[in-house]
């Protein structure tokens, strides 16, 4: 602070006013300024006080104090596009559309954590059904990795094509490693066990879901 009063002082004689003047600008006892150059007392100017001086002497404030504004960190933001289309967890929705029509901002780090795979994999499309409940509710939003399909398929929840139709539905690898099955978590609606891998046509795997509360 012994810096931020020798600066006013200099302020205060290159401009020709003196203590007293300066304190009445701040609306303080005559002495106040002069207290606060000699004798340290208050040890800091009131934020107020800084702001009407810098002013007056057209300096930026933290020539008279003020400290140091911490800039927050730099996020960098992936958007990934949302897809203007549903993935159906009921019977099935018709894939016609894939037109993007909006698109989320996550953060690099975060992402990165979730997948390897490029932005350019990545979209968001909505939930339409009641299929995949509990685990997935109609109308949540999942991402979806469209690099992470058929070659490396593993257990896990995909969006999949079956009759034009996309689904999303529980993939689970059988025993012996040839054959999966296509799970529906609702017990209210169809699976289907001991399919052959070529036969089910995998868009991509989900790696996470949104939800609205309601």
């Amino acid at each position: 602070m012994e810096d931020a009063r020798r600066a006013l002082d200099e302020l205060i004689q290159k401009r020709g006013v003196n203590y007293s003047s300066i304190s009445r600008l701040l609306g303080r006892n005559a002495a106040y300024i002069q207290q606060y150059i000699r004798r340290g007392s208050p040890k800091q100017l009131d934020e107020q006080d800084r702001a009407v001086l810098a002013r007056f002497f057209g300096v930026d404030e933290k020539v008279l104090g003020a400290p140091e504004r911490r800039s927050g960190p730099v996020v960098e933001l992936v958007h990934v596009p949302v897809l203007a289309v549903e993935a159906s967890a009921g019977h099935g929705a018709l894939a016609e559309m894939e037109a993007k029509c909006a698109q989320f901002g996550f953060d690099e780090k975060w992402l990165r954590r979730l997948t390897a795979s490029k932005a350019t994999n990545l979209s968001i499309i909505a939930v339409h059904g009641d299929s995949m409940e509990p685990t997935l509710h109609d109308g949540d939003e999942v991402m979806v990795d469209l690099g992470d399909g058929q070659s490396r398929l593993r257990d896990g929840i995909y969006v999949m094509r079956m009759d034009d139709m996309l689904n999303v539905k529980r993939v689970a690898i059988e025993p012996q490693g040839k054959r999966v099955s296509v799970l529906s978590d609702n017990p209210a609606y169809p699976s289907w066990r001991g399919l052959e891998k070529r036969t089910i046509n995998i868009v991509g795997r989900v790696l996470w879901f949104g939800r609205a509360l309601r």
